[in-house]
């Protein structure tokens, strides 16, 4: 299969999981990397619905924090290339990033930058294998602005980190209530510099 990266952004619930696992069926050999923890009972629901409904031969790489790292080194030392990686979510690696602060709230440009460059990372792990990439993530930049400085400095990181994964992208999928945009195919131009 040849090299494709695909991006998936849309809202909450918006189908982007489920656009994901259909278009990486048709995969030989799929890793799934998932950034989710279940820190909490609803999350951990979540996780185990996600489980469910992937088919029995994908690999799982769960890693919350260094998913550029994890991801280099599976597809170095895998015993058959992937034809397909999924990466669900940035939205959670992202927050998992930022969390781990421990309640100091960073400068929300040194921030950024630190997303950035784990989020170039992520893609340069793609040197190592895996044919098409399939790429999930929120887009949060369109609601009412966070009311506190923490939840600011969040919607400005991952928005520059979707905004790096969507320059790179072959496809980028906006979905909203289960139907899908592609953005780059109707002539969408990006206009953000790193």
């Amino acid at each position: 299969m040849a090299s494709e990266l695909i991006l998936i952004i849309g809202g909450a619930r918006s189908g982007k999981s489920a656009l994901a696992e259909r278009l990486a069926r048709s995969s030989e050999r799929a890793l799934f990397a998932a950034a989710a923890q279940a820190l909490d009972d609803d999350m951990a629901r979540r996780i185990a619905a996600h489980r469910r409904s992937r088919p029995a031969h994908w690999d799982t790489l769960e890693e919350p924090l260094d998913l550029g790292g994890a991801i280099a080194a599976r597809l170095k030392s895998a015993s058959a290339a992937y034809d397909t990686v999924i990466v669900d979510c940035l939205t959670v690696w992202v927050s998992n990033m930022l969390l781990r602060h421990k309640g100091g709230i960073p400068p929300s440009a040194d921030f950024e930058r630190e997303a950035v460059a784990a989020a170039q990372r992520l893609l340069d792990a793609r040197r190592h294998g895996g044919g098409r990439w399939i790429v999930v993530t929120n887009e949060v930049g369109q609601g009412v602005a966070p009311p506190t400085a923490l939840g600011g400095v969040y919607r400005d990181a991952l928005g520059r980190v979707n905004a790096l994964v969507a320059a790179q992208a072959d496809k980028v999928y906006l979905m909203a209530a289960g139907l899908a945009l592609d953005m780059k195919a109707l002539g969408a131009r990006h206009y953000t510099e790193f």
